[in-house]
């Protein structure tokens, strides 16, 4: 069993990051305001006046075939790609296109791809610390003493992702599900109120896929979660609201019973694999 666990040291008052969180204003229940945004590749329109809102502590799956716009959303959020026109707001206050990926990190979003990008040949606990500390080169970090915050901040990630009897072991020699596990950990140490997922169970055991949904579930309420995601039989174990994105445009939104009943989104996928 997964246990949601939020906290750990507290930002420097006058680090950059903890004036930018300071500015949050979550007042009207929204964290991620996303309106008009365009994205075009020659003369493609990748993402097609997108409108997208993303409450406080809600967990969100997105849908949507190849080619949708699934991708470039999160590419938009995260920095890595400044769209056309249209805006894209932290709260009410913070404007993320006028800041770089690693500002947008630092202000509390955090984005884990498909594929793990954990560093196996360190410890799980390494990569943690690793993370933690991401501001000193490996060799200061693994040589310097760790603060007793610090600890309980890594001790309280590693039990909720459901490592802590890992802590030790080699993180190259987990499965693959573990190594999924370790890089929202990874971000979860970042402490964001965003985690952006991409497609986090492909490849997974039954089992393992099952712990994923409790993970994710978990961490709802304390942060926002959207998970991108082709599993349907996932996405209806685990998701509240459903967004299902079409030719970079949201197609539908509501409960996945909803969502299935649509006939725009019948229409348009004709019962394909990707939405039933």
């Amino acid at each position: 069993m997964f246990t949601a666990w939020r906290g750990g040291a507290p930002l420097s008052e006058f680090s950059p990051e903890a004036k930018s969180r300071k500015l949050l204003d979550l007042s009207h229940g929204i964290l991620l305001y996303l309106e008009n945004v365009t994205v075009s590749f020659d003369g493609f329109r990748a993402l097609d006046n997108l409108n997208l809102y993303i409450g406080k502590g809600e967990l969100r799956c997105i849908i949507g075939a190849n080619g949708a716009g699934k991708t470039t959303m999160m590419d938009v959020i995260t920095g890595k790609l400044r769209p056309d026109s249209g805006t894209a707001f932290l709260g009410q206050t913070i404007d993320l296109l006028r800041m770089s990926e690693a500002e947008i990190s630092e202000v509390g979003i955090g984005r884990k791809f498909q594929k793990p990008t954990v560093l196996e040949n360190f410890s799980v606990f390494d990569n943690l610390e690793l993370s933690l500390r991401a501001d000193r080169s490996v060799w200061a970090t693994l040589t310097a003493r760790l603060s007793g915050e610090q600890k309980d901040r890594i001790d309280g990630v590693l039990l909720t992702i459901g490592l802590q009897t890992e802590r030790d072991r080699i993180a190259g020699s987990l499965s693959h599900g573990q190594k999924q596990w370790l890089e929202i950990g990874i971000l979860l140490i970042q402490d964001p109120y965003l985690l952006l997922v991409d497609e986090p169970v492909a490849g997974m055991t039954v089992q393992e896929t099952e712990r994923t949904a409790e993970l994710l579930t978990s961490l709802a309420g304390e942060r926002s979660v959207v998970v991108v995601e082709h599993d349907m039989e996932f996405v209806r174990s685990i998701a509240r609201t459903v967004t299902v994105l079409h030719q970079g445009r949201v197609l539908a939104e509501g409960t996945m019973n909803e969502i299935q009943e649509d006939p725009k989104v019948r229409e348009v996928y004709l019962g394909s694999s990707e939405t039933s």
